[in-house]
């Protein structure tokens, strides 16, 4: 029988967080965009100022899996919320209910926190996924565009205000 938990990622757990995020993007068929290394995820997830949070699950000591998170705020419910950045497990750890319970974990610190809501984006192919959060009653934002601006459109509208 496996032994399954979940702790508040370390410092120390710099190198497992970036091999789960070189999984997701391997899986998400991103891999070309991987910017992160471990200084980064040192700096920005533990350094003075951090920035985001890291819960980590294992089974047995050995790392499955992890959801990345940060802090939002919603003007119209008027109260902070979690944005889950990503949710992964180890392809040969799932189907055993470790995403789950990683997502439950994160509704947990919400409802502690008297959060307003807990949201996160998914690729609209990812279809295991869509029927998973569908499953836990997940409701799909359909209406809303994600935008982005990457660091060269930052450094472009920044030097040319």
């Amino acid at each position: 029988m496996s032994n399954f938990s979940i702790r508040i990622a370390k410092k120390e757990d710099a190198s497992t967080i970036l091999k789960f995020i070189e999984g997701i993007a391997d899986y998400e068929k991103l891999s070309h965009e991987v910017e992160a290394t471990i200084e980064k995820i040192e700096t920005y997830l533990f350094g003075e100022k951090s920035f985001a949070h890291c819960l980590l699950a294992f089974e047995n000591e050995h790392p499955v899996g992890f959801a990345l998170y940060f802090h939002n705020y919603s003007t119209f419910v008027s109260k902070p919320g979690i944005y889950l950045e990503d949710l992964f497990v180890d392809p040969n750890y799932r189907g055993k209910g470790y995403g789950k319970k990683l997502l439950l974990q994160l509704v947990q610190t919400a409802k502690e926190n008297n959060f307003g809501r807990v949201e996160w984006s998914v690729l609209d192919w990812n279809k295991p996924a869509i029927d998973f959060y569908e499953g836990l009653g997940a409701i799909p934002m359909n209406g809303w565009t994600t935008y982005r601006l990457n660091e060269a459109a930052i450094e472009r509208l920044t030097r040319n205000k």
